[in-house]
């Protein structure tokens, strides 16, 4: 698998002939992943946070009263994995209201890491649905929060029905280190499932 590039302050400038690939970042609301792009991306990433409202209660279920922000279309971020390979990570809102976008940003993509909070576990059935309609490979990466109950992998797998291929990892997504060592967990699985690879 091809290494990350070292530098993690100022971005490789592009040449213009680099690979590219995508990926998405996906899983409920709440679960982390605006705070994992923002970790990984090389670039000041694209973001589209906006100040949750009244107008959401009733409609977006989230039981997290630090929870004041939420994506509205998508995060966007980039990471170069070497000098010839440039990584974009596309950011998916969880709400179900907002699912089309999720697919329309799926289009094209290698692969989707699915973000997880174990405090709310059953709002993460109908993403992991998605992504296997949508027939995306995946990883999931259970985002240790404080005060989240410690379940074994075996748990998460049954409650989850994982397939036993599929990795299942823990990652802060606050952390770049962490949130790498996910992403490669992703990158991984997806060269096992291509005799070739894409990348």
């Amino acid at each position: 698998m091809p290494a990350f590039a070292e530098s993690e302050t100022a971005p490789p400038r592009l040449r213009g002939d680099e690979r590219t690939v995508k990926v998405l970042v996906c899983g409920h609301l709440g679960a982390g992943k605006t705070t994992y792009v923002h970790a990984l991306s090389q670039i000041a990433p694209v973001s589209t946070e906006e100040v949750m409202t009244r107008a959401s209660r009733g409609v977006d279920h989230v039981a997290l009263p630090e929870k004041t922000t939420t994506t509205v279309a998508m995060d966007f971020g980039r990471l170069s994995l070497s000098d010839s390979l440039v990584l974009y990570l596309f950011g998916a809102p969880g709400q179900e209201r907002f699912f089309p976008i999720l697919q329309d940003l799926a289009i094209g993509a290698l692969g989707a890491l699915v973000l997880v909070d174990t405090r709310r576990l059953a709002d993460t059935y109908p993403i992991l649905q998605l992504v296997e309609d949508l027939r995306l490979p995946y990883a999931v990466a259970i985002n240790t929060f404080d005060e989240a109950p410690a379940l074994t992998d075996e748990r998460l797998r049954d409650v989850m029905d994982l397939a036993p291929e599929t990795p299942l990892v823990r990652c802060d997504a606050r952390d770049r280190a962490s949130s790498r060592d996910a992403l490669i967990a992703l990158v991984d699985h997806l060269l096992t499932l291509t005799p070739e690879p894409a990348l």
